[in-house]
């Protein structure tokens, strides 16, 4: 079975890097339609990407670097923002230049296609996939699942507990799991909180009785929440000069399953930096059918259902 990865992780591999070490074994890649990568280093006037493949130089003319490029729907600052970064491409073919040195004719589209058709074509609701985030917006990140192939992951879907931005979680460049949740078109939104643990699995790391570090996500006139883990938040009471984004120490004051409750006493805050994390994943599956956040005994019921259309969540009182 031939993989598809997100841009970058195929770089250093072992057969990557045997097929970029001659023209002979580019000429074999080329046969085999192996896709290959290697980094962009020049984005020319004509918007053609330049590649060092070590052994010789590859170019990957405009309309051969992107899904869209060559219909319209897609912008070149696609291309441009390549440059300095690992790309995906089959060798299509070798050129000789006037002077007599050969460069390697690539196509990043192709792979691309290929991947679309082969991979990302295959994949149902629920499946669990790798991705790389690509950018970051307000509303949710980007992520690359695939050959460069972009998916939106809103920030909503990022965690249970509440974000301002994806940045809290998040940075450019940080390779996360992801799950499926919707596929609309041949366009895949992606969803992620379903892997970072149900409400059980979270609070079993805490005990009443514990002081312990989080995060101030907002200040409410009833309570002050306070995130221990990206799927558990706790309910302190107010105190003065507390501010959402601030770093805390809390009292555990009491846990109460049956109401997803976590009763929190703010011990201390300071103003900090939070660095995003790699995420720790309790799901480590491949295939997810339904995500229950909540206890079974608890009234309130979160669970998230991976349908053929659509994946809901049910939050019935």
């Amino acid at each position: 079975m031939r993989f598809y990865y997100p841009e970058g992780r195929l770089l250093d591999t072992a057969q990557n890097r045997a097929a970029l070490v001659s023209p002979s074994t580019l000429a074999d890649a080329c046969r085999d339609g192996q896709i290959l990568e290697a980094r962009a280093v020049v984005c020319d006037s004509e918007h053609n990407l330049i590649v060092d493949l070590g052994c010789m130089k590859g170019i990957i003319p405009r309309e051969e670097s992107a899904i869209g490029i060559r219909e319209g729907t897609v912008r070149d600052i696609a291309i441009l923002s390549r440059v300095n970064r690992p790309v995906c491409f089959l060798v299509t073919g070798f050129d000789t230049l006037p002077d007599g040195t050969t460069v390697a004719r690539l196509s990043r589209r192709m792979a691309q296609e290929q991947c679309q058709q082969s991979y990302l074509s295959t994949l149902s609701p629920g499946d669990v996939i790798d991705a790389t985030i690509t950018h970051l917006e307000v509303f949710g990140a980007f992520a690359d699942i695939g050959c460069g192939i972009i998916s939106l992951l809103p920030i909503d879907a990022i965690s249970i507990s509440r974000i301002s931005h994806p940045a809290e979680r998040f940075s450019v460049g940080m390779e996360i799991k992801a799950i499926v949740k919707t596929i609309e078109n041949q366009r895949i939104t992606l969803s992620h909180k379903e892997l970072l643990g149900t409400w059980t699995e979270n609070a079993a790391r805490f005990s009443p009785g514990e002081t312990v570090g989080g995060i101030v996500r907002s200040v409410e006139p009833y309570g002050i929440f306070v995130e221990l883990a990206p799927n558990l938040a706790g309910l302190a009471e107010l105190k003065e000069g507390v501010e959402p984004g601030q770093q805390a120490s809390v009292y555990i004051k009491n846990m109460i399953p049956s109401r997803m409750k976590v009763k929190l006493i703010v011990i201390d805050t300071f103003d900090g930096p939070c660095h995003p994390q790699c995420p720790d994943y309790f799901f480590t599956g491949k295939h997810m059918d339904a995500f229950h956040y909540s206890p079974p005994d608890c009234e309130k019921q979160i669970v998230t259902v991976f349908g053929a259309k659509s994946a809901p969540e049910k939050h019935p009182l």
